[in-house]
């Protein structure tokens, strides 16, 4: 293979595929749900989680206005909807409506939480930092949703029963499959 060294970054998918996940917000009687693939966790000990979006979102003023956010991560089963959620605007239409999306009720927060879900966090804001042309939202879990059978007994999402939406970029979505899974022995440090 030919390596290519340029200073452009282009369209910024060469650390891709991520893990599609949908961002629920809810303030001053309006909700909405917006895709992304730039999230992580960032501390275990207090549980923080974030998300980074664009200034100018619906989504991202609802969090600002709540100080909250859910994050839900669905199956693959559920591409179609995290692509229509993340192709249209929620100052446009209700997404909850128009997608037909079921929600359960939060425990900690008042944010949508996904029945479609396997795994879901209530995020309590804790930071918003700006990073050139998105924000790092950092919410502290305040509450875990998952689905029991969904995940290994140490808490692993079993890909057999299981397997995640991940985008690719452009568009293009795929999942994982369980026989690719490779345990590893820790050589130390």
């Amino acid at each position: 293979m030919t390596r290519v060294i340029s200073e452009n970054v282009g369209a910024f998918y060469h650390h891709h595929p991520k893990v599609a996940a949908i961002v629920t917000a809810q303030a001053k009687g309006k909700k909405n749900a917006m895709t992304v693939d730039w999230h992580t966790s960032l501390s275990l000990n207090p549980p923080l989680y974030g998300i980074c979006i664009v200034p100018g979102r619906f989504t991202y003023q609802l969090i600002i206005d709540s100080k909250e956010f859910g994050i839900n991560f669905l199956p693959f089963e559920a591409v179609d909807l995290i692509h229509q959620v993340g192709s249209s605007g929620g100052q446009q239409i209700d997404k909850f409506q128009r997608f037909n999306i079921a929600s359960d009720e939060p425990i900690k927060t008042r944010v949508p939480i996904l029945k479609a879900a396997y795994a879901a966090y209530e995020c309590q804001l804790v930071d918003d930092r700006d990073y050139g042309d998105h924000n790092l939202l950092v919410g502290k879990i305040v509450a875990v949703h998952r689905l029991q059978e969904a995940f290994t007994p140490e808490e692993m999402l079993d890909l057999d029963k299981v397997r995640p939406v991940l985008y690719l970029g452009d568009e293009l979505y795929l999942t994982s499959s369980g026989d690719t899974v490779r345990h590893l022995e820790s050589v130390g440090y």
